[in-house]
């Protein structure tokens, strides 16, 4: 595994090279072109306040906010899934022709993700600034660590998703119904602990890393208060078991991705 990580950081520019392209590819030829990365969280955040504060009132103070701030990281978590499960289809012609580390696909996947995720913050921070909620800089200064451990999760999530779906294509579709499903059963638009899960449900959502994620990233930036190190740490713990296991999975499987397209 050291050889492989070691080839992998010694295509590093490739990684950064295929960032670059998917950054500004990702809305190539649209009139707002790269201002979609910012209104399309923002149009996704006025639907589903309009939905819960309107509609069916969830009685949380600020709810856009409350939103807002695990609404940005599920997107990345989706991103990553879903791109990356045809990171490696999308760029078979390459696959085919040269030869680079195939995990340099899945990882610069994740990676363009995570910088739009960043970037996105911006508007995010800026949001609750304007807001009048106010930021706590110690519970601030934690937020970098909650992003690195749902890069190590999504990082695992991807190897996974690129490996098997170039022998099962379906796969790309089914995550999307995947997708879908586990965002109801994670604390995105609700807390898991104000007496709207089932107890009997409750295991779900203990089990699901990115319970721990979400609620983490709402005590940085909503709540204002040091994220539980403990949660935050099984959330890593499971996204260094995944990454491991996703990368010897992928580094098994790549030896067919050629003969597969």
């Amino acid at each position: 595994m050291i050889k492989e990580i070691k080839e992998i950081y010694a295509y590093r520019e490739m990684i950064a090279t295929l960032v670059r392209k998917d950054l500004r590819g990702r809305y190539k030829g649209s009139v707002l072109g790269f201002l979609w990365t910012f209104i399309n969280p923002l149009f996704q955040l006025l639907i589903y306040t309009m939905v819960f504060s309107v509609i069916m009132r969830s009685g949380e103070d600020q709810y856009y906010l409350f939103l807002f701030v695990c609404l940005i990281p599920w997107m990345f978590f989706a991103s990553s899934l879903q791109d990356g499960s045809i990171s490696i289809i999308r760029e078979q012609d390459m696959v085919k022709k040269i030869y680079f580390p195939r995990a340099v696909l899945p990882i610069a996947t994740v990676t363009s993700g995570f910088v739009n995720m960043l970037l996105t913050f911006i508007v995010v921070i800026a949001v609750t600034l304007i807001s009048g909620r106010g930021i706590n800089p110690a519970a601030l200064a934690c937020l970098p660590l909650v992003m690195i451990v749902e890069y190590i999760l999504c990082l695992g999530v991807a190897f996974i998703a690129a490996a098997l779906t170039v022998y099962l294509r379906d796969l790309q579709y089914i995550f999307g119904i995947f997708v879908m499903g586990l965002q109801y059963a994670s604390p995105v638009m609700y807390r898991v602990d104000n007496g709207l899960v089932p107890d009997r449900l409750m295991w779900v959502f203990k089990l699901n890393p990115m319970t721990s994620i979400l609620n983490s990233y709402r005590d940085c930036l909503y709540d204002k208060v040091i994220p539980d190190f403990g949660l935050l740490g099984y959330g890593l713990a499971f996204g260094v078991v995944l990454t491991i296991v996703g990368f010897f999975l992928f580094e098994h499987l790549q030896k067919g991705f050629a003969e597969n397209f």
